[in-house]
């Protein structure tokens, strides 16, 4: 399983720790204690007696901004490869070498301390990665670059040394891909944002094909500003350089980063961190002349805005910052709004509609006034990712027509459960209800076309069925400013 054709038998223990829960994120806000400051936490990413070193790291990154690091790769040891081993899932896709976590051999301290002396001593070398593709909602493909699960154990361990120091640099308004944070930190942070600031304006933008345009020379320059280990940033220009193989053949890549490959999101955070967040928070204490909030995840941001002059001013620098560094707003789905507590009052006086929505990780925001007149930001499951969803849900139906019904009840009451602990936030009870309304309704054609007799399935026996199977649609998030003022407590 290595870069010289040769492969490192692994066997992978059976019950991998859990994983940390998640942590807070914020807008304009200090950062919680013992979010960057304390040691890691052992547990699934880091493990017991792992990490007390990289506190020691960390304490040096956030004492002094400045501080280039000369020696991290020790820090990659056996038992940060093994447990970088356990986090990876069962289900993962193999890579070129189809080694998968279930098939992966006899031997797994062996190789993992072979796979070790190889890293430290220089001979670990990166194979290319296997091209793959999924659907995208609006029907393109989205290319995919899979590791190899040899390669995936080093980026993680490495990944992990490496957010030791860039945890304490990033902001607070970024959060995608980070440890301890999620999409629903994100949208808690912009709805509390526009909520409790004088926001009119809404920035809603996205970066064309931000993972294949991302310039290497950059790329290998932004690490180099905090590391300078020069062993660790050959690792990073061995995964760059690797290449990707589709269809039995090798092509080189001279741009971007494989979407997909473990290190890519943090390299696509220090990519970010440097190009947009520190001259977005530089830009709003120079220039802006009202409130402004952003919020970021991965290459998807939103920024807030008091004055429509320092929307437009904002958005025009910033094509010409993102054309810097190779990088393009998507003409398309990049947008200014009018937006905000006052928005559909003057627009409403111009003799306008009301204002637009905007699409954020999933959910159409929208701007909503309830009967007694406050303000409020109701979100609803996107349209694309329901119906996606929806069109994902029937296949798998149709191919799981002849399973018996309990097999099916188990399969889609997680179906059920899952998307009701994404989607299941205040005021958004009639999108969650409609997708289980849905769900039902291609799980009754689906038995009916079984055989002659199904097509008898009344649906006074289905309602039955769907009764014991199906979990009844809720809402399991609490209100986003609830939620946002628990965890950042002033």
């Amino acid at each position: 399983m290595n870069g010289h054709g040769q492969s490192d038998r692994f066997v992978v223990p059976a019950n991998p720790p859990d994983k940390a829960a998640a942590a807070e994120v914020g807008e304009e806000r200090e950062r919680t204690k013992g979010n960057t400051a304390g040691e890691t936490r052992p547990g699934r990413s880091a493990g017991p007696g792992v990490s007390s070193e990289l506190g020691r790291v960390r304490e040096v990154a956030q004492r002094d901004k400045d501080a280039r690091f000369t020696a991290l790769l020790h820090h990659v040891s056996v038992s940060r490869l093994r447990w970088a081993c356990w986090a990876i899932s069962p289900k993962a896709a193999p890579g070129v070498d189809q080694v998968t976590w279930r098939a992966c051999g006899q031997d797994l301290e062996a190789n993992l301390r072979g796979l070790h002396q190889r890293v430290q001593q220089g001979r670990y070398r990166a194979s290319p990665s296997r091209r793959a593709y999924i659907p995208k909602a609006d029907g393109r493909q989205r290319p995919l670059g899979i590791a190899t699960l040899e390669d995936k154990i080093v980026q993680r361990a490495v990944a992990e040394v490496l957010n030791a120091i860039y945890e304490v640099d990033f902001l607070g308004f970024s959060c995608g891909f980070r440890p301890r944070r999620n999409p629903h930190n994100a949208l808690d942070a912009l709805v509390t944002g526009i909520t409790r600031k004088r926001v009119n304006w809404v920035l809603d933008a996205d970066i064309c094909d931000f993972f294949g345009q991302l310039d290497r020379d950059w790329l290998r320059k932004f690490p180099g500003r905090r590391i300078a280990d020069k062993r660790v940033l050959r690792l990073i220009g061995k995964w760059l350089a690797a290449g990707v193989v589709e269809d039995g053949e090798w092509t080189r890549c001279d741009q971007g980063s494989p979407q997909g490959a473990s290190v890519s999101p943090l390299l696509a955070n220090v990519y970010l961190h440097y190009v947009f967040d520190l001259w977005a928070g530089w830009w709003r204490r120079k220039h802006a002349h009202g409130d402004v909030i952003m919020v970021r995840f991965a290459d998807d941001f939103i920024a807030g805005f008091e004055h429509e002059d320092d929307a437009r001013r904002f958005l025009d620098e910033l094509r010409g910052r993102f054309a810097t560094f190779g990088l393009e707003l998507h003409p398309g789905k990049t947008r200014l709004i009018e937006f905000g507590r006052r928005a559909a009052r003057d627009r409403a006086a111009r003799g306008e509609p009301k204002p637009e929505t905007f699409a954020f990780l999933g959910f159409t925001h929208i701007c909503a006034a309830p009967k007694n007149g406050r303000f409020w930001i109701r979100r609803k499951t996107g349209s694309k990712r329901m119906r996606a969803k929806l069109t994902a849900v029937k296949d798998q139906l149709r191919r799981r027509r002849y399973l018996p019904i309990p097999e099916q009840g188990k399969w889609l009451a997680s179906v059920v459960r899952g998307h009701q602990a994404y989607y299941g936030v205040p005021g958004n009870y009639r999108a969650v209800h409609a997708f289980r309304t849905q769900v039902t309704r291609h799980w009754h054609q689906a038995l009916r076309r079984r055989s002659q007799r199904g097509r008898k399935l009344t649906w006074v026996r289905m309602n039955r069925i769907v009764t014991r199977w199906l979990p009844p649609a809720r809402i399991t998030h609490p209100f986003p400013e609830a939620r946002f003022a628990a965890t950042h407590p002033r």
